[in-house]
Formats: C-alpha cells, structure tokens, sequence
C-alpha cells in the first residue's frame, strides 16, 4: 500500500507532461466511454431476452407469422385459451407498428380491450393525465414514458403513426419494459382504425400462468389446441419470444461483446505506453530518491499509483459520458413491435470503474517492475 502522503507526488508526475497525461486520459475515456455502452447493451439485451424462474407470461401469435400484421387471430381463441389448464387468464391485444423491422426509434399502439385496462395499470404510475381521460375517448392512448420523453408527446396532443391518429390522455411510468415504449388503446377503435384491421380480428394473446414452472407445459397445450384450426398458433414465453424476434439484433450484441474486450486491451496499451514513456524520462530523477532513501519497492508503488490515478480518472470520464448518452438518449432497440429498453444501472457502472482501475494498476506494473529493480550507479549514468 502506498502512504497518502506520497499522493502529491505522484499527482505532481502524472501533470508534469501534461499533453501527454491528456492524450492518454482521453484515450482511456474514450475506450471506457465504448467498454460501458458495449456492456450496457449486453445486460439489456440479456434482461429482456433470458426467461427468469418467476416469469408467468405467454404470448399467443398466429404461427409463421414475421410481422404483427402478418399475426391475425379470431378475439373469440382467448376463451379457449382460458379454460386451458394452468391459465389464470388470455387477454386479446392488437398491434400495429410504423416500422416492422430494427429499429431506435419505432412507435408501437397496442390495443386492448377496455375492460382489462385495470389489470394492465397494475404496474403503472400515472405521471401525467388521468386514466379515467383514457376511457373517455374512443381515439385516447396512453403512452410509456420512455416513448413519450424521445418523442415529446404531452398529455392533450395528437399524433399520427402507421395511419393512425391517437390523441395523448396519459403518460405511464411502468415497471414492466414491454409498457415503457408503447401506446395502449382501445381494441375496438385500432381494429377500425387499421387499414388492415377487422372487428373481430386480433395480433394475439397475452396468457398469464399460475405456476411459472409450467410455461413450457402450457404453451404446448395451448398450441396442440389450435393445430387443426385455420388459424393455428405459435405460444412462447414473453421473453423467449422477444429473443426469437429480435434474433438478428441479439446476434448482432453478441458480437459486441469482442469489441469490449478490444476496448480493454485498447487502455492497457494506453496506459502502458505513457508509464514507460514517463519511467524512462525520469530515470535519473529514480536515483535521486533512492539516495534520499526511497527504498525500490516504495518506486514501484509510486508508478502503479501513477498507472491507477491514469485509469480511475479516464474512466470517470468514460463512465459519466455513457451515464448521460444512455440516460438522456432514451434508446430502445425494437422489431416486430417488441422492445429491449437500454438503460444503465449500478452495477455496470461499478464494474467499468473496477476494470479501469484494474488495468491502470496492470499497465503500470511491468515499468513499476522494470524501475523497481534497477540499480543507482547505472541510472546516473543513463542518458
């Protein structure tokens, strides 16, 4: 461990050569900045797209089906489904999409019938408008909130998406991610206001199961019900399904993964580069301290604690810099009318500044090493 009465020292060595302490934080912040957004986006995708032990959600499509508009399903299978085993209820939804494929930035009207309202608002906290507004109006939408802050929707204004015209009575704060990015309406006014849509017609179901050890059990059955209909049905666990559709966009997250290690080795070069740099300015200036009593280890410490300072403050920088673009840029990454919600947490945050402390410590210890073994005589002699 190094004294804290050494710091100054060490801080008064790292500005000396400021251009090039500058160059070597930035470029530590901005591998940091990228090694952050890269995790960020993995543990997005992970939460959205891996079935956790306590999950009870099905959803029912039409099977083979690529699109929400593609999904078209009688609104009278949501009582069969219901009397299914295992079920404690089928809602009938209908989606409607301004754009199919991947996207940032896709508005989602979900439509559902309006006496489920409630059992959706469970989880909801109304921060603008009322829910009472939504009942009101056969064209009402209550928007999430993530939807409603990239877009900048207010409660009483009026947009148009995919032909449809909806006017603002809500904004929803919701701990379900499915709700935070889309707009809930009426069924029977989105079956009309569809060009593609029909009374009586609906994208899917939404199956809520007792017991979350049978989703897998229940879907099957769900599912053989339907074989032989006109219309027959593909069940999935929520989050399973929202793998399957946004397979390309998982796939291609995962391979983020290599560049977030390339950003690490990208620091570790960084940081390694300026300490033998520095080291090797100062070798006399090593010799001098040892004459005046600092022992070699106490050297070596002293330019880990250089490569360490390097590292946390390059990765501040690089932290705080993904903190506001994730928080500020609201991004989801939607297909197919499904959503992964991007956002940060604790976690990720603590972990970047571990690693870029870590590899601050790692780059400077083959120098702290290399100036920790050499002896005085040579090193006043060095040029």
């Amino acid at each position: 461990m190094l004294h804290p009465r050494y710091i100054p020292l060490v801080l008064k060595q790292i500005v000396r050569h400021r251009t090039r302490t500058l160059l070597t934080i930035t470029g530590v912040a901005i591998a940091m900045f990228l090694f952050i957004a890269i995790q960020t986006l993995q543990r997005s995708v992970h939460d959205a797209t891996n079935v956790a032990a306590g999950d009870t959600t099905l959803i029912v499509y039409r099977a083979n089906r690529f699109c929400p508009a593609t999904s078209r399903l009688p609104e009278h299978y949501g009582d069969r489904i219901a009397r299914t085993e295992s079920v404690r209820g089928a809602v009938p939804f209908m989606i409607t999409v301004n754009n199919c494929g991947a996207s940032l930035d896709v508005i989602t009207y979900r439509g559902i019938p309006q006496d489920q309202l409630e059992g959706f608002a469970a989880n909801w906290e109304v921060i603008d408008g009322s829910l009472e507004a939504w009942h009101d109006r056969s064209d009402a939408a209550a928007l999430g909130e993530r939807l409603a802050r990239r877009r900048g929707f207010r409660v009483g204004d009026s947009f148009e998406a995919a032909g449809v015209t909806v006017n603002v009575a809500a904004i929803i704060r919701s701990s379900e991610p499915q709700d935070q990015n889309v707009a809930y309406v009426q069924l029977p006014f989105l079956q009309q206001a569809t060009p593609s849509g029909s009374p009586g017609v609906v994208t899917g179901f939404l199956v809520r199961v007792d017991d979350p050890g049978q989703l897998e059990a229940v879907a099957g059955r769900i599912d053989e019900a339907f074989r032989h209909d006109v219309e027959p049905t593909h069940t999935s666990p929520e989050k399973a399904f929202i793998a399957q559709a946004g397979a390309d966009v998982v796939n291609l997250v995962g391979f983020t993964h290599y560049l977030g290690w390339g950003c690490l080795i990208a620091v570790l070069a960084l940081i390694a580069n300026a300490i033998v740099l520095s080291v090797q300015d100062r070798i006399r200036e090593h010799a001098v301290l040892q004459t005046l009593g600092f022992r070699r280890g106490l050297i070596a410490r002293l330019i880990l604690a250089e490569g360490l300072f390097v590292g946390i403050i390059g990765g501040l920088l690089g932290t705080l810099g993904a903190a506001i673009l994730v928080h500020y840029g609201q991004f989801t990454l939607s297909n197919e009318g499904l959503h992964i919600l991007v956002s940060l947490d604790f976690a990720t945050l603590g972990l970047g500044l571990a690693i870029a402390a870590g590899v601050g410590v790692l780059g400077g210890l083959v120098p702290a090493l290399q100036a920790g073994r050499r002896e005085i005589a040579p090193c006043f002699r060095a040029v």
